[in-house]
């Protein structure tokens, strides 16, 4: 669910300050988007979920990231209103969760 090598190798990068601070703006920013998801706004679900899926990406959100990926391939394909928006949320949820809970215990 987690890729957290990759999260380890951009705290290393910005350093520990810096991290999480990184954290921070990137829940801000994706709550932002999952947000106007919840509404069921598909006017851009395209690049909401490429914004998400490079978003997870760089903080290691494996799962959420492949949620994204697959659901902007069926948005470009014109098949917006066949992506699983519950998923997609669900699966940011539970992302966030053991990535706050696992955050602390990283070496």
């Amino acid at each position: 669910m987690i890729d957290w090598p990759r999260v380890k190798e951009l705290r290393e990068e910005v350093g520990t300050e810096d991290f999480d601070e990184v954290v921070e703006l990137f829940l801000e920013e994706v709550e932002e988007v999952i947000s106007k998801l919840r509404t069921g706004d598909r006017s851009q679900l395209e690049q909401d979920l490429h914004f998400l899926k490079g978003s997870a990406l760089n903080l290691g959100f494996d799962s959420f990231s492949q949620l994204c990926l697959e659901g902007e391939r069926k948005s470009a394909q014109g098949e917006a209103a066949s992506v699983d928006l519950p998923g997609v949320i669900q699966g940011f949820e539970s992302s966030k969760t053991v990535f706050l809970a696992e955050l602390p215990n990283l070496t």
